[in-house]
């Protein structure tokens, strides 16, 4: 089979990694991809249509799609329209996590368990709501922001200002509406499931670290680490998960005959009533990919063809019990201004000692890599415990380096208490 796989990030890294390994595999494309993703012949397409034409021209027999805004533009639409196939939501489906709002509705409506919120579409009436409400509480931008359009301000000052924000263009038009909601308190965890729209089969759990700095403060990142799977998240908490949370959200699929062929990414406060809902995401998370796939021994593509045709009830995934945790590397300054072009070394001795490195924002040029992004490099380890899985991460990640280069120094942090 020849495999289109469409982005350039750690996630994708991480897929073309783990699809490159199924015996099913015999060409791997990418588009754009990065230039640590050596097991794929770079494909310099962009738009929906190039990219249509790209796996006509060259008989593409599955294409998977990484970011969300290329499903948000109705990838998928155009690719059924001709017949080929691909995995992902449609353009309606994916407002699910295009619009916190249409979210937040379909969570309602289908009787979901997620926090009390408001939409505003105007500043005024948004602040006047902010003065009536308790501290601390969340203010969210209601489209695509990268990660980055969830505030979580602990007073009325700060939330008044991430309201002003959004409606000056902070976060461009997805923050032309804004959600303001009640914040939960708990523990977060991520599950990510396949969906074919009669069907639905979660992976492994996860637990996401969206603060750029230690001990969960400072602002919201697309994600400094993750580890899997999520202590948390025992078998009595799974069968709740499945009954609550995964359950409702098919039959919500069925009901709204919504198109929906690909991959949700259920984001959850684990709090004292139980699991409620923070946000969907229709594609595979960031870094969470990265920890969960080297504990995946079932061939994904395999899993994601049956994903494509609707036959998902067909696939049983195994897991090594082995935990996995990834530490983001990520460049001076970010999630705010930094700066790009230092060369990174250390790489070939992080993996000598067992890590798996995933690009990111990288570049290479005259055979030498330099950063490019914010978010630069994923490393992943896994262990025989958690523990000794965060001690062989952060031992390999210690082999690499470059100018102003930072990480998080507790990921896993609430697992190891």
């Amino acid at each position: 089979m020849k495999i289109l796989l469409v982005g350039s990030g750690g996630r994708e890294h991480a897929l073309a990694w783990k699809l490159s390994q199924s015996r099913h595999c015999s060409r791997l494309f990418c588009a754009p991809g990065n230039p640590g993703i050596s097991q794929a012949t770079a494909v310099l397409a962009n738009t929906p249509e190039d990219l249509a034409d790209f796996a006509r021209l060259n008989r593409i027999d599955l294409t998977m799609i990484g970011p969300e805004a290329l499903l948000c533009e109705g990838i998928v639409d155009h690719f059924c329209d001709l017949g080929l196939r691909i995995v992902g939501p449609d353009r309606r489906a994916a407002q699910l996590e295009g619009s916190k709002s249409f979210a937040k509705d379909f969570m309602r409506r289908h009787n979901l368990p997620t926090a009390k919120a408001e939409v505003f579409d105007e500043e005024k009436p948004a602040l006047k709501y902010l003065r009536q409400q308790s501290m601390p509480i969340v203010v969210k931008a209601d489209g695509l922001a990268a990660g980055k359009g969830v505030i979580v301000a602990e007073n009325l000052a700060q939330a008044e200002q991430a309201v002003r924000d959004c409606f000056a263009g902070s976060f461009g038009e997805a923050g032309y509406r804004v959600l303001i909601e009640e914040c939960l308190v708990g523990e977060e965890v991520s599950i990510l499931a396949l969906c074919d729209g009669n069907s639905i089969l979660p992976l492994a759990s996860s637990q996401d670290h969206k603060r750029a700095w230690d001990g969960d403060q400072g602002p919201n990142t697309g994600g400094m680490g993750a580890y899997s799977p999520a202590p948390i998240v025992d078998q009595a908490l799974e069968q709740t998960i499945d009954r609550q949370i995964l359950q409702p959200f098919l039959r919500g699929v069925q009901q709204d005959l919504l198109y929906f062929r690909g991959v949700i990414y259920a984001g959850l406060m684990i709090t004292a009533a139980g699991p409620k809902l923070l946000e969907f995401n229709v594609r595979f998370g960031d870094p969470e990919t990265q920890a969960i796939l080297p504990r995946l021994d079932s061939d994904l593509l395999e899993a994601l063809c049956a994903t494509a045709d609707g036959r998902l009830h067909e696939v049983k995934l195994s897991w090594k019990p082995e935990p996995a945790v990834c530490v983001v590397m990520a460049s001076k300054g970010y999630p705010g201004k930094f700066e790009r072009g230092f060369e990174i070394s250390g790489i070939e001795a992080a993996q000598a000692k067992g890590a798996l490195v995933f690009q990111a924002g990288t570049r290479e040029q005259d055979g030498k890599l330099y950063t490019a992004g914010g978010r630069v490099l994923g490393v992943t380890a896994l262990g025989n415990t958690l523990p000794e899985a965060v001690k062989n991460t952060y031992a390999a990640l210690e082999e690499i380096s470059w100018q102003g280069a930072s990480y998080r120094k507790d990921i896993a942090h609430r697992a190891l208490k």
